[in-house]
């Protein structure tokens, strides 16, 4: 067996990105079947890193390793989005460090993620969400992050936050959302016109609007608010805060967050 699977594994290896996760499906695409997997893993190939998932052995595999996996191998929807996208691109005033630290990925449609990834005690701890948040998929919202002999998609900062804003629920997420939205003076506003005019979520979309309003961005003027559905009546979005008469929405008071 040996001089047999020794071709079959080399190939494998030259095909598979260091840090990364190999699922069985796609090793089965690699002519590698369940039962040669396990003589791999015996014979010190391949270490097990949950059900139907493998890693080289002595590799080290952060949640970067195993997104890449669900994104290329098993063709799931789930990015890197929010503030983490943010994060990734150095447009968060701060990222959490240690134990509260927290990777956000999102998938755009329901789908379960494989046992190996969901019960992992990922470090930093991983949220994942699914989000419908937009009608139809726009392309140039995603992008892709170079780990280092592999990529990942991930949100753009036009995308990512409109996801913060859509699962920010509590007050200081909403604080945080608005916050980040200082960062944002050269966001593409034909990007930004596409993903409102998509957007299925109005509180997103009015806060979106309101941050962006408040911090005096320049790409404001060239979109056309008249084709952006804000939805009619008041919406209570931040606990004790004042409302809003443009948009309709309760916001922090001034003293609550930094002057822009």
């Amino acid at each position: 067996m040996p001089a047999r699977n020794g071709p079959k594994i080399n190939r494998l290896m030259q095909n598979w990105p260091h840090g990364t996760v190999a699922t069985q499906t796609w090793l089965n695409s690699q002519a590698i079947n369940s039962k040669l997997a396990a003589w791999h893993v015996g014979s010190g190939w391949l270490t097990r890193f949950g059900p139907r998932a493998f890693i080289q052995t002595a590799d080290r595999v952060d949640w970067r390793g195993g997104l890449y996996a669900l994104q290329t191998q098993l063709g799931l929807t789930i990015h890197a989005a929010a503030r983490t996208a943010l994060e990734l691109r150095g447009l968060a005033h701060f990222v959490p460090q240690g134990s509260s630290q927290r990777i956000r990925l999102i998938s755009d449609r329901r789908e379960r993620l494989p046992t190996w990834f969901r019960e992992r005690e990922w470090k930093p701890q991983v949220e994942h969400h699914t989000l419908s948040l937009f009608e139809e998929a726009i392309e140039e919202s995603l992008t892709h992050l170079d780990c280092g002999g592999f990529e990942i998609s991930m949100s753009t900062p036009e995308r990512a936050i409109l996801e913060e804003m859509a699962l920010a629920k509590q007050n200081a997420a909403i604080e945080y959302a608005a916050q980040l939205m200082e960062n944002l003076p050269s966001l593409r506003p034909q990007l930004v016109q596409a993903l409102l005019e998509r957007c299925t979520s109005v509180k997103a979309k009015r806060l979106f609007l309101w941050s962006a309003e408040r911090a005096r961005h320049p790409w404001l003027a060239s979109l056309n608010r008249e084709e952006i559905d804000l939805g009619s009546g008041k919406r209570q979005l931040y606990r004790g805060g004042h409302l809003d008469p443009t948009y309709l929405i309760t916001v922090p008071p001034g003293e609550r967050l930094p002057g822009v």
